[in-house]
């Protein structure tokens, strides 16, 4: 979350927004992903970003058009909002060992067989 942002993610009028889109959502499906229809929503997503310029419109922060409850997979699809997505499934840079030490994939023949264990 953007620091300035912050102040309106804790503000009442987004608590009592929020708490009333996800109660509409669970009223109409049980609260379902509105992305994948096949997790249970985790987050109130603007479809429409908020920026510096429009976080204080309530026709766009507040407006339920603008809402969508999703999963935290879908969630971190969205452009800016994946922590630790990788970008066109590149292979991992680390994997940790059984004690939760990282393993550092530095040779390019590791990280080809690591590739191949994790490939779909």
């Amino acid at each position: 979350m953007q620091d300035w942002a912050k102040t309106f993610y804790k503000s009442k009028a987004w608590l009592k927004c929020r708490n009333a889109y996800i109660r509409k959502r669970v009223g109409i499906d049980g609260g379902i992903c509105e992305e994948c229809h096949d997790n249970v929503g985790y987050i109130v997503h603007h479809r429409l970003a908020l920026t510096k310029e429009n976080i204080s419109d309530p026709e766009i922060a507040l407006n339920e058009a603008n809402l969508e409850y999703v999963c935290k997979t879908c969630h971190d699809e969205f452009d800016g909002h994946g922590v630790g997505r990788r970008p066109h499934k590149l292979p991992p840079i680390v994997l940790f060992d059984d004690s939760g030490m990282p393993i550092a994939l530095t040779r390019e023949r590791e990280r080809e067989e690591i590739t191949t264990l994790t490939s779909p």
